[in-house]
């Protein structure tokens, strides 16, 4: 998961959507070898991301890469997941450091993320490796290492795609796919992105002639990029999965969430989810009282972004937001798929996921968050696409890092199997 730049990714509802489910429709026969079949799968992140890099002028890291006191899951977290249901895990792989570090370090990074994969392997989970560069570095990033044709970083870039193919290639092909690029961040229409991406692809599948690949649209593989995408260049780079990502509505996604760049983000709670079981004035009530517990902003810029806020949160109320609006965005890229034959199955839902919410302003936040991912989990599950959720750890997630518990109501809301209960619907 990234930030991206409001006008192209954060649209509060949206409009112009198709308005009714319609049934499936059968995929014309495919060539060649088919990839994996996956269906439930979560997140790993910060596994292999949260670096120690060094601020500009440098451009290379501390030893160890990767932050020590970051969330890792062990081997019973692993073997847990399996048994509560997820059939796969993504892996989220930050490429800075295997591309900045050499000998005998670059060395130790490799057997560490094979180490890793072995792992997951090991308890029945199938594997989605993603290369996820960071968008807060100031060297390493999506722009340098693949923002055009002619991205610094790119060749480089492209070197590392291709040895991560070929060392997958050590493993079943029935058991890992590879994913060159998280969320890239060219317009959703970029005849740059499919320069790029096809450029990739072709060299991973020239190390790696049997692995599964997946590719995305642009503009941070949300539905807009993936619906621009013209899927006819690609196949002959199959087997290949599609991708994208969903967290509409933002105002409730990502409420309080403090990296967004938009001043509305930052002070949001108790948004609820359907729109319908909540009421404008006591969102605003909320909203206030986060907003004066910040201490770092000016009275004017938290004025500002009030009235931004108020503005925002009467659409979203007005608009009503619930499992309808989930199944228009989402039939969006089913009609994506009857355009061009490409089987619901083999289209992934990559992320998705809710912030938990600040229970010192809204006690029924928990709930809400259950009933979205519920909504969400349901309607790609009725159109037939795999998903991944965002995340196991971290304010999305559903494992605390501490305890190891996971989050029973979560778990449900995914229709994962309870450790005592059995199957939740």
């Amino acid at each position: 998961m990234m930030a991206y730049d409001g006008a192209t990714r954060r649209g509060v509802i949206g409009g112009g959507l198709a308005s009714v489910l319609a049934p499936r429709t059968a995929a014309a026969a495919r060539t060649g070898p088919e990839p994996i079949a996956i269906r439930r799968g979560i997140n790993l992140w910060p596994w292999f991301s949260l670096t120690r890099e060094f601020p500009a002028p440098r451009t290379d890291y501390g030893w160890p890469a990767f932050q020590e006191r970051r969330p890792v899951p062990t081997r019973s977290d692993l073997s847990r997941l399996a048994r509560v249901g997820f059939d796969f895990v993504r892996l989220p792989v930050d490429p800075g450091p295997f591309l900045a570090f050499d000998g005998a370090q670059r060395a130790a990074l490799f057997a560490d993320l094979h180490s890793a994969i072995a792992a997951i392997l090991a308890e029945g989970l199938t594997l989605v490796l993603n290369l996820h560069a960071n968008a807060a570095t100031h060297h390493y990033n999506p722009g340098n290492l693949y923002g055009e044709p002619r991205a610094p970083l790119l060749p480089a870039y492209r070197a590392l795609v291709a040895e991560l193919a070929r060392d997958l290639t050590r493993y079943s092909p029935e058991r890992v796919a590879f994913e060159p690029v998280n969320e890239p961040t060219q317009d959703c229409a970029s005849a740059s992105w499919t320069l790029v991406q096809t450029d990739l692809l072709a060299a991973a599948r020239v190390a790696a002639p049997r692995l599964t690949l997946v590719a995305t649209g642009a503009c941070g593989s949300m539905i807009r990029g993936l619906t621009a995408l013209d899927p006819a260049p690609l196949r002959l780079y199959g087997p290949l999965l599609y991708t994208f990502h969903f967290y509409e509505p933002y105002l409730f996604t990502h409420q309080g969430a403090p990296w967004m760049r938009e001043p509305v983000y930052r002070s949001l709670n108790a948004v609820p989810w359907p729109a319908s079981t909540g009421r404008l004035d006591a969102t605003l009530a909320a909203v206030r009282a986060r907003m004066a517990q910040d201490d770092e902003r000016p009275e004017a810029d938290k004025a500002d972004a009030y009235r931004l806020t108020e503005a925002k949160l009467a659409e979203y109320f007005a608009a009503r937001p619930d499992r309808g609006f989930v199944d228009r965005y989402l039939g969006q890229v089913r009609d994506w798929s009857v355009r061009n034959a490409i089987p619901t199955g083999q289209i992934l839902m990559g992320e998705f996921g809710a912030l938990r919410s600040d229970h010192r302003y809204v006690a029924s936040g928990a709930a809400d968050r259950a009933r979205y991912v519920a909504d969400v989990r349901r309607s790609a599950e009725t159109y037939g696409f795999p998903w991944a959720f965002w995340n196991l750890f971290d304010g999305m997630g559903i494992m605390d890092d501490t305890a190891r518990e996971l989050d029973t109501d979560m778990l449900g809301a995914l229709g994962l199997r309870l450790p005592t209960l059995g199957l939740r619907p």
